[in-house]
């Protein structure tokens, strides 16, 4: 096997210097993960496990020497005789991206640790491990671009996801979930894909809040292209992030895999709109299994891309939460007695607040001619003397009035009287 000049030599130095003094990951270690990151595609139990019980740089050198399990060695395959992580890193680094490593103080090691104890309850025997594309793997590392620190907008974040069809409802609701939540310091993460994702986007943009796009692509490419705008946007104050280097394609496979860091990065995952069969339940049911809070918001029962959130919210074994604002969503994720949301507003009338004989005078009151508070005692079903009681507390309400007939129901005043 020809070896890449200057690789094995990184990789020597780095069983020396894992972790540089400043709190972020070795040259060697770096560059090692960059490797990985191209060598497997993500979500296997069996290559996860053996990066993290070797070490990153020796998973590296064993399996360029061919030293490694079979099960993995097959995961690699042709790529073990490749070498781009240099290019990658320099490629990354021209368009303003960076490789974050769980080495790195970047890292954002508590929210994902979810992901670490899914994957410790996997069986031993790599037969029995799920489907890549619903396996509760950790990355290896996180391609990431844009100018805020990972770490610190995943604290308090929050998915907001849903159907890529969606209606002029859900784009409406999704967007003022993005700014609502961003005016309260969340950070929105979702998918950067049309419909909901998109929505969730520009609506924390617009209140100008950083929000993350999870990406089944390299950072460095724009999928869909439409979303040229958009990405640019994100990258200037949040963040692009993708497991996958710079450069690599969006594969139909990759979206799926990619749907259990969105679930793993934030508290909950809210799904605004959903058909019977999306991506987004299977987003939502992955944040269930790795202890995040399930949020749902309703639609018509008429529509189709409504479907899926009331399926969720029918699953009682879910535990989904139905919330038709940012302030319910904060509610369920935030700080105990924190975040509590408002009880919505009561429209309030001249009604509220009487007393119960109080009401009984005022239905007994005529609207046309006016009667004797004795007439209205006998309606009401109440002692004259309580009549008379009630009946000044009424007028300065102006619930009643005294005519030269008697008590009436006080007249509305027309426009021309205002």
């Amino acid at each position: 096997m020809t070896a890449v000049p200057g690789l094995d030599e990184d990789m020597e130095q780095g069983l020396a210097e894992p972790v540089g003094p400043d709190g972020t990951a070795g040259p060697a270690v770096r560059r090692a993960r960059a490797w990985l990151s191209r060598a497997a595609e993500p979500g296997s139990v069996a290559f996860w496990r053996f990066v993290e019980d070797a070490g990153p740089v020796q998973a590296v050198r064993r399996l360029r020497a061919g030293r490694a399990p079979d099960a993995v060695r097959a995961l690699v395959g042709a790529r073990a005789e490749q070498d781009a992580s240099l290019a990658d890193l320099l490629r990354a680094q021209r368009c303003g991206a960076r490789l974050v490593v769980p080495e790195d103080d970047e890292w954002p090691g508590h929210p994902l640790h979810c992901l670490t104890l899914a994957t410790g309850r996997e069986p031993d025997d790599p037969r029995h491990h799920p489907a890549r594309t619903v396996s509760p793997v950790p990355p290896v590392a996180l391609w990431v671009r844009g100018p805020a620190r990972l770490d610190e907008l995943a604290e308090r974040s929050v998915a907001v996801v849903g159907a890529r069809a969606s209606t002029a409802y859900g784009e409406h609701v999704a967007a003022e979930l993005g700014h609502q939540l961003g005016q309260r310091g969340w950070t929105v993460v979702s998918g950067g894909a049309f419909g909901i994702d998109a929505a969730a986007h520009r609506g924390a943009l617009a209140a100008d809040a950083p929000t993350v796009a999870v990406l089944a692509c390299g950072v460095d490419r724009v999928y869909p292209a439409a979303h040229g705008a958009l990405f640019h946007r994100i990258a200037e104050s949040g963040l692009l992030v993708s497991e996958w280097p710079p450069g690599a394609a969006p594969h139909r496979h990759r979206f799926l895999v990619r749907n259990r860091l969105i679930a793993a990065l934030t508290r909950g995952t809210v799904v605004v709109e959903a058909a019977a069969r999306s991506g987004a339940q299977a987003t939502a049911r992955r944040a269930q299994r790795l202890g995040k809070q399930v949020m749902v918001v309703p639609g018509p029962v008429t529509s189709a891309m409504s479907v899926g959130c009331h399926e969720l919210l029918r699953d009682t074994g879910l535990g989904a939460v139905l919330v038709a604002g940012a302030a319910h969503v904060a509610e369920a994720v935030g700080r105990l007695g924190e975040d509590l949301a408002d009880p919505p507003p009561r429209p309030t009338g001249a009604r509220d607040g009487l007393s119960d004989v109080a009401v009984r005078v005022l239905d007994a009151c005529p609207v046309r001619s006016g009667v004797s508070p004795e007439r209205l005692a006998r309606v009401a079903g109440c002692d004259v003397l309580d009549v008379l009681r009630v009946l000044p507390v009424l007028q300065l309400a102006d619930l009643v009035e005294c005519t030269d007939a008697g008590w009436r129901l006080a007249r509305a005043p027309s426009a021309g009287r205002r």
